[in-house]
């Protein structure tokens, strides 16, 4: 398989993460798929050939080996690998698809942006950062989950039984080298989880950041309409200066109405 083209694609994610995301690529690259090309695959390129057990029944040393062995540690963690590297290619497109909306913009508005920067982690490409933590935490974890089912643990035992037919009776099965490959195993095994720990730290950074910025944004619009309508209140005159209004005054006029009223009567009589 060739990881030097994976390795220089996913090389671009760089300028799109945060420094746990760095961190997250550079454990990835450094101590699994480096440990996996030049160390892993020969520690484990003689499993089958050099799988001994102690009979010559023809197909057993088959069947044993199979029940022992029902997925290769190579295979496995080949596909693990492919698993986690992929979501990290969702943000890259997501990227790209800015950059090219952001260019028709340009095209059709004359030389406005749509986007200051396309690499942001702002609105969709926030969401898309995330979820791709997300699956990448939760690929990992499934298959340091599925390792631990299948082998039934995080051991290689140098004497193993088996026995299933076509075997004759119960047969001694001698896996090559036990020590070394439980060591790559374990080795394999941390950094993965540290690779899940590193991606859940870089989950909590991001949500705590994206809380604190809401949190500041709804003290600074609360700060402005504080600030509104204490000047609002400062431009209306005080109560003290307004008119108040005599409730007898509208008693008061009315009887002064009468009163001319009856005199302009007794004039005309007059």
């Amino acid at each position: 398989m060739n990881w030097s083209g994976l390795e220089s694609l996913l090389s671009g994610v760089n300028k799109y993460s945060t420094a746990f995301g760095r961190i997250w690529l550079s454990m990835v690259f450094v101590f699994r798929v480096l440990v996996f090309v030049v160390a892993a695959q020969r520690v484990w390129g003689d499993e089958s050939k050099d799988f001994v057990c102690n009979t010559r029944q023809p197909g057993c040393t088959n069947v044993c080996y199979d029940s022992i062995f029902p997925i290769s540690h190579i295979h496995l963690w080949a596909l693990q690998l492919i698993f986690i590297t992929c979501p990290s290619l969702m943000v890259m497109a997501h990227v790209k698809y800015r950059e090219e909306k952001d260019k028709k913009y340009v095209v059709l508005h004359q030389g406005s942006h749509l986007y200051a920067n396309p690499g942001k982690k702002r609105g969709g490409l926030w969401w898309t950062y995330l979820l791709s933590l997300i699956f990448k935490a939760g690929f990992d974890a499934v298959f340091l989950y599925l390792l631990y089912r299948i082998y039934h643990g995080y051991d290689l035992p140098r004497l193993s039984k088996c026995t299933l037919p076509p075997c004759p009776n119960t047969v001694d099965c001698f896996i090559s080298r036990p020590t070394e490959k439980k060591i790559f195993m374990l080795f394999m095994v941390i950094s993965s989880a540290v690779c899940v720990f590193m991606c859940i730290c870089e989950m909590i950074y991001l949500i705590g950041k994206r809380i604190q910025k809401i949190s500041r944004i709804r003290h600074e619009n609360e700060r402005l309409l504080f600030a509104e309508q204490h000047e609002l209140n400062n431009l209306a005159p005080p109560r003290s200066h307004s008119q108040r209004v005599d409730p007898t005054m509208t008693s008061q006029l009315s009887l002064t109405k009468r009163e001319k009223a009856k005199e302009i009567g007794e004039s005309t009589t007059l």
